[in-house]
């Protein structure tokens, strides 16, 4: 009888127990970042009135949010921007000083770094990412060589090692084998065979493919995916808030827009973005459809600037500038390689068709989005990260960041600090004007040993103040010095 008595007991309180011992329902939104590659700010129409065609679905995102006139990807190349936006920490703090893995690159993200997934999962959110991950993968090996994969066997340091429910995508840029789709932590489909390099506008390396991959399917699959898993969200009936990644493959190359998008424009790249355009429109509908969209944060952002392989010269010919009237592209410490679009959607809170001149980061990502969740980040993480919530809530609200350091490659930092921005390399060093530009833009050669911008005065960084101006240098040496000893200034 007693024994009886203490099974009932323990019936009662176990699952009480449970329920107490597991994470807090949270009361935040949802939170999508959209991420696209190599997308210039001159590519969004709302951007530029110049633009060459039209993105409806980015314009009307920004007209119902709130639009960052002067924001910054930490690089200007992919991988160090996706491990800073993930982690909230400038990635030369690890070992990647310069470049971009490929699609056998070891983890870059360290083990037991937190991540925005990781935090948000353990705060009960459902975390999911879809697209291009180019953050490295411990592949099983079937040889020596960095290229001999055993497909057949799962990877770790992928996408649910750092903090994701579920995934699906690439390893790394669409133009970088292995061609395969990765569902969590595995390959769906073996390399069945090779593709050979392929020219522009297609673009893409020589490399194993899988038998269920298409490189023209994997942007309308990557969207597909997304509003698949918002419909399922939307059925279900424990419906803890989400975290939804989306790392688009575009408009990077190879440029593949499909044929409902390739005669729309002049060039390949501007059907391609256009495409990009529509899908964040179909994503933002499903969202609507499901009656999600007052109670969902929506970030949309590029990981770099325009990319010299979208066809610099035809674009000008033609009028368009995908840098949006900043100085150089990607991979530049000009302003053009990593000045980009930020546009944030937040019904609830953020004022509708507002106009931001507040500085600000992707690494600041990580701090906002706790910050907007209602959570607190533990002690030592998210280093360079820094809470811009208020200004998300008013435009008119200064920024609690002044300084953003900049780097492409171990010898080439940069560091802005209110309006100046402070190139610690010979100019070609790290930066570069595309051809032609010089004489129409009134850019100049220097034999300065590094490059210093008034941006209030000198938007288009056409006279570089370094030799004139020895004692800004000197401020915003040590300033840079400070950053990379002693992480972030606040």
């Amino acid at each position: 009888m007693i024994a009886r008595l203490l099974g009932l007991l323990a019936a009662i309180v176990l699952p009480v127990a449970a329920r107490a011992a597991a994470p807090e329902r949270p009361a935040g939104p949802n939170v999508m970042v959209i991420l696209a590659d190599d997308m210039g700010i001159g590519d969004v129409s709302a951007l530029n009135p110049r633009s060459l065609w039209r993105t409806p679905h980015l314009d009307r995102l920004a007209a119902e949010g709130m639009t960052f006139t002067d924001a910054h990807s930490s690089s200007g190349v992919c991988t160090p921007t996706r491990y800073t936006l993930l982690t909230g920490r400038y990635s030369w703090r690890g070992r990647l000083k310069r470049g971009v893995l490929n699609g056998y690159g070891a983890p870059l993200i360290e083990p037991g770094r937190l991540t925005l997934p990781g935090f948000l999962r353990a705060r009960g959110y459902t975390t999911a990412m879809f697209g291009k991950w180019h953050l490295g993968l411990d592949w099983a090996k079937a040889g020596p060589g960095p290229e001999e994969v055993d497909y057949a066997k799962p990877f770790g340091g992928g996408p649910v090692a750092n903090g994701f429910d579920r995934f699906i995508g690439i390893s790394a840029s669409l133009d970088m084998p292995p061609y395969v789709w990765l569902r969590d932590d595995r390959v769906t489909s073996p390399p069945a065979g090779k593709v050979g390099d392929s020219p522009a506008p297609r673009l893409w390396r020589a490399g194993p493919i899988g038998a269920d991959f298409r490189m023209e399917e994997v942007q309308p699959r990557l969207t597909r995916e997304t509003i698949d898993f918002i419909a399922g969200h939307a059925a279900s009936r424990d419906r803890p808030p989400f975290f939804v990644y989306l790392a688009l493959a575009s408009p990077h190359t190879p440029t593949l827009p499909t044929e409902e998008f390739s005669s729309t424009t002049p060039t390949p790249y501007g059907a391609f973005v256009r495409q990009l355009d529509a899908d964040v429109g179909a994503i933002l509908a499903a969202l609507e459809k499901h009656g999600l969209a007052r109670d969902t944060l929506v970030v949309f952002t590029s990981d770099n600037g325009y990319a010299p392989a979208g066809d610099i010269p035809r674009h000008r010919d033609l009028g368009h500038d995908s840098s949006g009237g900043f100085r150089g592209s990607k991979s530049d410490a000009f302003e053009g390689g990593h000045r980009v679009p930020f546009i944030v959607r937040w019904p609830a809170v953020v004022p509708r068709g507002a106009v931001t001149p507040a500085l600000c980061s992707q690494v600041d990502l990580m701090a906002t989005i706790a910050a907007a969740t209602g959570l607190n980040l533990p002690p030592d993480t998210a280093h360079d990260s820094h809470n811009l919530l208020p200004v998300w809530k008013s435009p008119d609200s200064p920024s609690p960041r002044r300084t953003i350091v900049h780097s492409t490659n171990a010898s080439g930092y940069a560091v802005r600090h209110d309006r100046w921005l402070l190139v610690a390399a010979k100019t070609g060093a790290v930066s570069r004007v595309p051809e032609g530009y010089d004489a129409a833009n009134g850019y100049t050669a220097n034999d300065q040993p590094g490059e210093l911008y008034d941006l209030a005065a000198d938007l288009g960084q056409r006279r570089n103040l370094y030799g004139t101006k020895p004692g800004k240098v000197s401020e915003l040496q040590a300033l840079l010095a400070q950053v990379r000893a002693k992480g972030q200034v606040r």
